[in-house]
């Protein structure tokens, strides 16, 4: 009877370390860990932005910024009801918030099309509501459309996906009207990039990273 029960806890810890939403992990004791929110870029003249959610942060913002064009991916939350969240709050799964990435881009050196691409490279947009061992809506795929042109061009990605042979479900997206971006704490930023020890990271996030570098190999920096 032992095992069965020694098992079931090695897979519960092993899910509880292979999961987006942690508390932030110091690689030394001396480590300062920045809880207060990370500085909204200014966007610059002739540059665009756009805002994209497919999971856990970490992955999504390592996948932009590494494309040509791509000025800063930053990582933070979209599509709630509440200002200036948490990280706590938003794992709660209460405020309406996916944890979300936005792009600060040159398009005359990347078009909002190509970044779509890249987006759906990135994730599985075919799991409602999750992506792997993330759990809940804020882990949802979504798209924050600025103007109707961006809506229109977010549809026929989607359709582009659904008939590329990339997945054997459908395309769930959601693709919603952008209304406000709140950055996410500082400690978050660039985490994949500075936190490569992190259980998470090696065991859920290196897969989806290294299948977008493969998809969108012509386009990284």
């Amino acid at each position: 009877m032992k095992q069965p029960v020694y098992f079931f806890l090695i897979l519960l810890v092993s899910g509880l370390l292979a999961s987006c939403n942690q508390q932030p992990a110091n690689k030394k004791a001396t480590t300062t860990i920045d809880v207060n929110p990370a500085k909204l870029p200014t966007q610059r003249t002739g540059e665009a932005v756009a805002t994209f959610a497919g999971g856990c942060f970490w992955a999504v913002q390592e996948e932009m910024k590494s494309l040509k064009g791509v000025r800063v991916a930053m990582s933070g939350y979209s599509g709630g009801d509440l200002d200036y969240p948490t990280y706590e709050q938003v794992g709660t799964d209460q405020t309406g918030h996916a944890e979300s990435v936005q792009v600060y881009y040159d398009p005359k050196v990347i078009s909002y099309d190509t970044l779509l691409d890249g987006f759906f490279a990135g994730h599985d947009a075919t799991q409602l509501n999750r992506q792997g061992p993330d759990i809940g809506k804020h882990y949802r795929s979504a798209i924050f459309y600025r103007t109707p042109a961006e809506k229109a061009r977010i549809e026929a990605a989607i359709r582009r996906e659904n008939e590329s042979g990339h997945h054997k479900a459908k395309v769930v997206t959601q693709v919603v009207p952008f209304k406000a971006f709140f950055p996410a704490e500082v400690y978050h930023q660039d985490y994949y990039e500075h936190n490569s020890y992190n259980m998470y990271i090696q065991l859920v996030s290196k897969a989806k990273v290294e299948t977008f570098r493969e998809r969108m190999a012509n386009w990284l920096k």
